[in-house]
């Protein structure tokens, strides 16, 4: 199938490609630096900005599934990238109908998951990550506001491991719910699985370690 992934050059967006690729698929990518992979050939690589809108309406062009993968590096400063995303891919959607699945990753501690977090990243959140989680649960909000066939992924701790396929899953929350690091490897297979067949439409799930 044809998956467009927005965000695609560094950590879990990279991982989807390579997941995508491994599992046949024709992948599409938006983002601002080149993808550096070994077979280039395999993709159809697009150089943009997904706050763009014209970029991101000719990245998602055809596309049977759309993930979304946006971040900001280890830039903790005040940002508008996730809302303002949302908002253009709304817009689009309004204007001609998102018919696909649309996953895209937060993290948990995004949203109603902050109440749920371990005391530690309570407080990272708190004071490194205050701004770019916000931003993060505009993002959810403004999307799944939105009629698309949407699904929120919230992995934990994010960790450079080797892939597993063994992952737990919760799309609700619970006390003592105990969301921990999670690798992107991992996550992306989760991605590439639900643009596969979305099983968890219009929910909010989180992905941790077994």
């Amino acid at each position: 199938m044809n998956i467009t992934i927005i965000g695609a050059s560094a950590g879990i967006g990279m991982e989807a490609v390579k997941r995508g690729l491994n599992r046949n698929h024709a992948i599409t990518t938006l983002s601002r630096s080149e993808i550096e992979i070994a077979d280039k050939n395999s993709i159809h690589s697009i150089l943009g900005d997904a706050t763009n809108k014209g970029d991101l309406q000719k990245a998602i062009h055809n596309a049977e599934a759309i993930i979304i993968t946006l971040g900001t590096a280890k830039n903790m400063k005040t940002t508008t990238l996730f809302s303002d995303f949302a908002k253009i891919l709304v817009e689009i959607n309004s204007e001609n109908k998102i018919d696909v699945p649309v996953i895209f990753v937060t993290g948990f501690g995004a949203g109603e998951s902050q109440n749920y977090v371990s005391w530690l990243v309570k407080m990272f959140l708190k004071y490194l990550l205050k701004d770019v989680y916000a931003d993060k649960t505009k993002m959810e909000e403004i999307i799944t506001q939105s009629d698309m066939k949407w699904t929120v992924v919230r992995p934990g701790r994010l960790l450079d491991k080797e892939l597993t396929e063994k992952y737990r899953i919760e799309n609700t929350l619970f006390k003592g719910i105990n969301i921990g690091g999670i690798n992107r490897a991992d996550v992306a297979d989760f991605l590439i699985k639900q643009a596969e067949k979305q099983t968890e439409l219009k929910k909010y799930v989180a992905i941790s370690e077994k």
